[in-house]
């Protein structure tokens, strides 16, 4: 059972204590005052916001999140050098191009953490997923997924399609179980 669905009166318990401890550290007091309204300000917030919130899968393997984290933050040190090389060399060796990416994953929030990914990348931008659905309805077949992305210099969008599916989003699939 997950932690969070435990109790009803608190429906995060998580996000709750931290309220708590960023109430106290923001008024730098531990009074009984503060403690109070902490503790106030830890049940109401997550009550009040609970109904807005949509179920998100969870990260299942921590382990491979920070792999994978520790892997984009190297991407993204690589491509700034690679970027710079490209923008101080003749303009005419960039290719500009959109590349339409298949997307295996279903959930918002994986879909989310692999277009950001890619726009945290140098060179590239994720410019829309479409199409996108709310959510996949049970009983048919759900929509193919792509992502649309914007590359600073395209040179095969094969081997660019292939290299974001095994590296960034094949990890996220994982880490999720989606």
């Amino acid at each position: 059972m997950r932690l969070e669905a435990k109790f009803r009166w608190l429906p995060t318990p998580l996000r709750s204590l931290l309220l708590f401890i960023v109430w106290l550290l923001l008024n730098n007091s531990v009074s009984p005052g503060h403690i109070v309204l902490a503790v106030i300000l830890a049940i109401v917030i997550p009550l009040a916001t609970s109904p807005f919130r949509t179920k998100q899968p969870l990260i299942l393997k921590p382990g491979l999140a920070f792999r994978h984290l520790m892997l984009v933050l190297y991407d993204i040190i690589t491509a700034n050098v690679q970027v710079a090389i490209l923008i101080l060399g003749p303009n005419k060796k960039l290719t500009p191009g959109f590349v339409k990416v298949p997307l295996d994953l279903t959930h918002d929030m994986p879909i989310t953490i692999l277009a950001s990914t890619v726009s945290l990348t140098p060179g590239t931008v994720s410019a829309e997923v479409y199409p996108w659905r709310e959510c996949l309805t049970e009983g048919k077949e759900p929509e193919e997924r792509f992502l649309l992305i914007h590359v600073l210099n395209l040179e095969d969008e094969q081997a660019l399609i292939k290299t974001i599916k095994q590296r960034y989003e094949a990890p996220l699939k994982e880490i999720f179980q989606c």
